[in-house]
């Protein structure tokens, strides 16, 4: 498996010099790829009773698309994922000029990984519609795959018009691997609507279950779809995440292997909210996770 980091963004700070330092790291250590969350805007929850996301106005989020224009210029290796950008909020056009502009800033180091997202809060204030998001994705996804490998793209669908235009310049990848997010806190299995989705239209994917309680039935059901859809299962890459603040390094080990039988061809390694309280601790916990998986 391929390991990587998930960049601490609501713990980190807003300082360049230490955003510079952590990637930097990361790189240095051999990480092969570096993982962004993606949020444009929190909502102030003593506005919204009941609240039930996961982040608020109080938590701190980096733009994707400019953070990675930043590490492109410093990074020479690592790949820059997004995992994943709330594909639905945002234009679809715009996501393949802004995606396509990493990519060559970078020379082929990005993959997109997308998803629904849950706060309609932020698509509310970007204008777009959350209550056909999931719908629409797959429309973005071959949307965005045309403008990628074409000069000039006709495309008329159910929610996008794109008359005899294109993007300039086109990406190095051609087309730029999009992986699919799935399942959330509340509701770590995805459904099977998600499940299909991914086996008909993602490079890869990002569970977010437990690997022992539900993976292999997870993994048979995805199985299952690809090859209704006409696709090779094992086509499909997954990225397993590990916590390092819920367990020990005996842990993480454990659930390394437990992915890896699973089939994961990647795991990354989430920092936050394991009681670090410094850009320099995120960096240690780390070099202690790549010493203890080796990946």
């Amino acid at each position: 498996m391929k390991a990587g980091v998930i960049f601490p963004q609501t713990e980190i700070g807003s300082d360049p010099g230490a955003i510079r330092d952590y990637v930097q790291a990361a790189e240095g250590m051999g990480y092969s790829h570096l993982i962004v969350y993606d949020h444009v805007l929190g909502a102030d929850v003593e506005r919204y009773p009941n609240w039930q996301g996961s982040y608020t106005s109080q938590d701190q989020f980096h733009e994707p698309f400019v953070l990675f224009g930043y590490l492109a210029g410093i990074t020479t290796s690592i790949q820059l994922v997004t995992a994943v950008l709330i594909l639905g909020q945002r234009q679809t056009a715009l996501v393949a000029k802004q995606a396509a502009e990493v990519d060559i800033l970078t020379g082929g180091r990005l993959r997109l990984g997308i998803g629904v997202g849950w706060n309609h809060v932020e698509y509310e204030a970007l204008g777009q519609n959350f209550n056909d998001r999931g719908r629409r994705s797959a429309e973005q996804i071959e949307l965005l795959r045309a403008l990628w490998t074409q000069d000039v793209v006709d495309f008329h669908g159910r929610y996008h018009d794109v008359t005899h235009a294109g993007i300039n310049p086109l990406p190095v990848q051609r087309p730029i691997p999009i992986w699919i997010g799935a399942g959330g806190r509340e509701n770590p299995v995805p459904s099977d609507p998600v499940l299909k989705r991914i086996a008909r239209l993602a490079d890869g994917w990002f569970p977010q279950m437990s690997p022992e309680k539900d993976g292999s039935a997870t993994m048979a059901k995805l199985a299952e779809y690809a090859q209704e859809a006409g696709r090779d299962p094992s086509s499909i890459e997954m990225e397993a995440r590990i916590n390092s603040g819920d367990g020990d390094p005996e842990f993480w080990q454990e659930q390394s292997e437990a992915w890896q039988k699973l089939g994961a061809t990647h795991v990354s390694v989430n920092t936050m909210k394991a009681g670090y309280r410094t850009p320099e601790d995120h960096i240690n916990a780390i070099q202690q996770f790549k010493e203890v998986v080796g990946a």
